[in-house]
Order: structure tokens, then sequence, then C-alpha cells
């Protein structure tokens, strides 16, 4: 199915991201520092389970294929795994990921992927256990580390491992992640660390570009691998001596936003045409019902004329992203 969802740039949207939560467990520095405070970006409730139901199924009919599941940390909702069953109704979407700290991914990813889950991320920033603890604020590496074997044993194939880059943090452990991912079929996918409108201090400390990883995998036989139409923004590696691959996120590249192909939804229905841009259109009010469903697919695809050409975090403009889990990363 061809994606009805195009901007004015000819860009193409097959790839939904949404939030269900904004609530998180882990104090990571680059994104929660002090903690999740409630009430801190909003008083309303979070989409229930039939407004989730409702607005993604008017992105499947508009020619959505994958949908990521996002926070917070979304496995904190109760009816997780109802929410997984309930997108997977849309024969459309072929592909549903969830991005989590893995905190509960050893007790319930069966239960996930009997659901209908396609895909994890899991976001593991060291190999270090003191160094994890220092990064989350949570000393939980050896439960996540047993949360992605058992995600294995649940029959997932891959699993894709998130590392945000940090200068004089991890960097420096790119010999580490290899060994790790060696005889391994994980994609660890280093993410460059990106300036949030509470973290323009942490930015300027420990920004570090992700061209510097690429230059060592490619001076050591790596080979960048071409992109599908809804994969994620990640450029990805493989080496023939590794079961694992290397994806490197930098959005501070140029022409990063070339190949945008991806929308998001907060957790409280708001469609966000950027992480990085301003307010977001209301979708709720056409979520209370299923009478609204052509009302709700002629907003979203009308939203698309105002998406604009770039981020402009080079001129660093964080929009309304004062952290990452108020939308979802």
């Amino acid at each position: 199915m061809v994606s009805q969802l195009t901007d004015a740039f000819a860009r193409k949207f097959y790839y939904l991201r949404l939030s269900i939560t904004d609530v998180c467990n882990f104090r990571c520095t680059y994104c929660l520092p002090d903690g999740y405070k409630p009430g801190a970006v909003t008083n309303k409730s979070f989409l229930s389970l039939d407004e989730i139901r409702r607005v993604t199924r008017a992105f499947a009919n508009l020619g959505t294929e994958k949908v990521r599941l996002t926070g917070g940390e979304p496995s904190l909702r109760r009816d997780f795994t109802g929410i997984i069953a309930a997108i997977r109704e849309n024969p459309q979407i072929r592909q549903l990921a969830v991005t989590t700290n893995g905190y509960r991914l050893a007790r319930d990813v069966k239960q996930w992927r009997d659901a209908g889950l396609t895909a994890l991320n899991v976001s593991v920033d060291s190999l270090d256990a003191r160094q994890f603890h220092a990064i989350t604020g949570q000393d939980k590496f050896r439960q996540v580390m047993a949360g992605i074997d058992a995600a294995f044993e649940a029959g997932f194939s891959r699993v894709k491992v998130n590392t945000v880059l940090m200068r004089d943090v991890n960097h420096y452990q790119l010999d580490t992640f290899l060994e790790w991912i060696k005889h391994r079929p994980i994609q660890l996918r280093f993410i460059e660390l990106m300036e949030t409108g509470d973290g323009g201090d942490l930015f300027r400390k420990h920004h570090i570009s992700g061209a510097t990883i690429r230059e060592q995998l490619l001076a050591r036989g790596w080979i960048h691998q071409l992109r599908e139409r809804s994969d994620g923004p990640a450029q990805v590696f493989c080496h023939p001596d590794y079961v694992g691959q290397i994806g490197l996120i930098m959005p501070y590249e140029k022409d990063f936003c070339a190949t945008c192909n991806r929308l998001r939804v907060s957790s409280v229905g708001q469609l966000h045409l950027c992480l990085f841009g301003e307010n977001g259109v209301p979708l709720r009010d056409l979520l209370s019902d299923d009478t609204q469903q052509a009302a709700l697919q002629a907003r979203i695809s009308q939203a698309l004329s105002a998406k604009k050409q770039t981020h402009f975090l080079h001129q660093g403009n964080t929009g309304l992203t004062r952290n990452l889990s108020f939308i979802g990363g």
C-alpha cells in the first residue's frame, strides 16, 4: 500500500511513533536526570486503549506500515499487552515495535510477542554495570541483560539496542560493544546526543558526532547497508565476521531530514510532525467514538502541509521538546 501521507517536500510517511505514557521509572542523565515529575507535562490523562485503537486504525488506513510504541517507559502501562493486540488488529501494520528500558522484559516479553509485537529496541548506554547505574539511576543492568536473553528465547530473531553516544562517557567503548555483538544478533545503534530544552549544558559537555564511530567502522571493513522505506533513521553497517550490526543515528548530519518517513503522536493525542517541532495538532477530540474516522484521517493528512523541511537543531532550536520523554524520543 502506498502511503497517502505526503508532505510538501514529497516525503512519504510509513512509520508512526506512538507515545502511550510520559512516565518513566529510570532517571537517565540525558532525559530525566531528576526523575519523572507527575503533572510536569500535562494534567490530561493518557490515551485510552480505545483511543489508541482508533488513532492507529486511522494511520493504518492512510498507509502506515510500522508503529513503534514509546514513552516514557511504555511497559509501565498495565494494559500494555492489550495495546499491542489492539494495534495488531490492523493487517496493514506489518511491524509493531517497542522502545523500552528493559525493566520488564524478562518477565513479560513472551506475552508481548504472543500478543503480536514484532520488534524490540532496548536502551543500554553502557556494558559496565556501575556506569549503567550512574547513567540511568537504576541498578538494573543484569536485569536488562536477562531481558534481552529472554527476548531471544521468546522468538525474536534480532534485538536492537539503543546507546546514546556521549563524549567521555561511552564514546571510547566501541571495542567492548563490538565484542558483545560479535556472536549475538543485536543491532547496536549509537544515537547522537540531542539538545533539548532542559539539556543544553549536558549537550555542550558530552555531544560527539557519530561520524567518529563511522570512520572507525569503515576503516575496519564494515559495510553500509541500504534502507527500506519504513526503516528508522539509522545508517546500518554489517561485517562478515560479526553476527550483529551497528546502526548510527546522526540528526546533526547534513540532509538527515531528507529521508524522514515518520510522524509522532504524543501520549495525550497531539500529532507532532517533528520531534523538535512546535506545538502539535490535536487529534483527541476525534477519538471519542468510531464515527469520526473520516474526519480524523482528513485532519492527519491536512496537517502534513505544515511539516517543515528540517528540524533546525543546528540553530539550537529545540522547539517544545524539554526532554525526550515528552513526545517519545
